[in-house]
């Protein structure tokens, strides 16, 4: 899915989408997309001047835009607009730089007609650099 497809299903806009592209997706099962981190992002000018770090709070919401693609594209009479995140659990291992390509994969564990559960997964560069769970619910 390339970025237009990527924006009829997700309602964020600069600079809160955080997915440029879907690289793989297997319905009900598995999703794979990037983000391409560039030192011109705004969120780079504040989070550090000096020594800019991509926050880890936005790679926790490329992994939920994730997940809300796969459950989208899974569940096919769902009509909510709305994905609500009811648990997250994620570790943050590494820091993000600018010049990165941050890569998701997220993979279903367990969903239902309102929601799921989902393991997810960021790296650059493969190697892993934050991971963990995510519990939604839709509306």
């Amino acid at each position: 899915m390339n970025i237009a497809e990527i924006k009829k299903i997700l309602p964020q806009r600069y600079p809160f989408l955080m997915l440029d592209r879907v690289t793989d997706i297997k319905e009900g099962e598995s999703i794979k997309a990037y983000k391409n981190l560039t030192i011109n992002e705004a969120y780079f000018n504040g989070h550090f001047p000096d020594n800019p770090v991509f926050p880890g709070a936005l790679t926790a919401e490329a992994m939920a835009q994730a997940a809300c693609i796969l459950i989208q594209k899974s569940i096919p009479d769902l009509a909510a607009t709305n994905f609500y995140v009811t648990n997250m659990k994620i570790r943050f291992l590494k820091t993000v730089l600018p010049g990165s390509r941050l890569a998701v994969s997220v993979k279903s564990v367990k969903m239902v007609k309102r929601g799921g559960i989902f393991e997810t997964e960021a790296s650059v560069d493969n190697e892993t650099i934050a991971k963990g769970d995510m519990t939604f619910a839709c509306k």
